[in-house]
């Protein structure tokens, strides 16, 4: 890395990772540097699940380091991860469907956080879920519910922020408005790292991009120097 290039927030160094006895990660480096947005990319069955959950704790490493703000946080929980600022939100949302939007809030406020606070903080960058504050989150639509997910992570003001797969299920126009908030959320100081399957979706407000395929990150660079590479990736397909 060049020295004048930002501090990694999160840092990967030869890091694998198996599932009993198959290893799907081989040697993973990575990094998220500061006030950037990072978007993981490949095709399906690359690894870039595994990766975030290694990067936060859901599963540990076999080999390699992580690191957290230059930290080395290898074995610490995603409870004592989150503590520090790092928050992930899974594939599927993460939401309480049978509760409604202002319970789930709550729930994920800690004690030391006032709710009428994170309330409005909540509904004024999220308009939309102010208006189904009383709504069971289960029946709004799957972009609001992602919208939830979202907010969710953020009364936890992290500092890193990593998110699977948010297009997930959802109608274009939807997802572009997702993307769109990602990027504001990014533009408060916040490192994203993005692991998407759908390039063209996650590119245009990505800082950096990296390729992975077949448990290894094959390229790593700015959006617009990483064209080639990506087709091959995909065959030609999804890109």
């Amino acid at each position: 890395m060049q020295r004048d290039e930002p501090t990694p927030l999160l840092e990967l160094r030869g890091v694998r990772a198996s599932y009993g006895r198959i290893e799907v990660l081989h040697g993973v480096d990575l990094v998220v540097p500061e006030n950037s947005i990072v978007a993981l990319l490949g095709p399906n069955g690359a690894g870039k699940t595994t990766t975030l959950k290694v990067a936060s704790g859901q599963m540990q490493a076999t080999e390699g380091c992580v690191h957290i703000a230059g930290k080395h946080v290898n074995g610490t929980s995603p409870d004592a991860l989150a503590r520090a600022g790092v928050c992930a939100i899974p594939e599927g949302r993460g939401i309480f469907p049978n509760l409604t939007v202002e319970e789930n809030l709550r729930l994920a406020t800690y004690a030391n956080v006032a709710f009428d606070a994170v309330r409005e903080r909540t509904f004024t960058q999220f308009p939309r879920l102010g208006d189904r504050r009383h709504q069971l989150a289960g029946t709004m639509s799957g972009g609001e519910q992602q919208m939830l997910a979202i907010a969710r992570a953020l009364t936890t003001e992290p500092a890193l922020l990593m998110l699977d797969e948010i297009s997930m299920g959802l109608a274009p126009l939807i997802v572009a408005e997702l993307y769109d908030l990602v990027a504001r959320i990014a533009e408060q100081g916040v490192a994203i790292l993005l692991v998407e399957q759908f390039a063209r979706v996650a590119l245009p407000v990505a800082t950096y991009a990296a390729i992975m395929v077949q448990g290894r990150v094959v390229r790593f660079g700015e959006p617009g120097d990483i064209a080639d590479e990506l087709h091959e990736a995909y065959l030609g397909g999804a890109a």
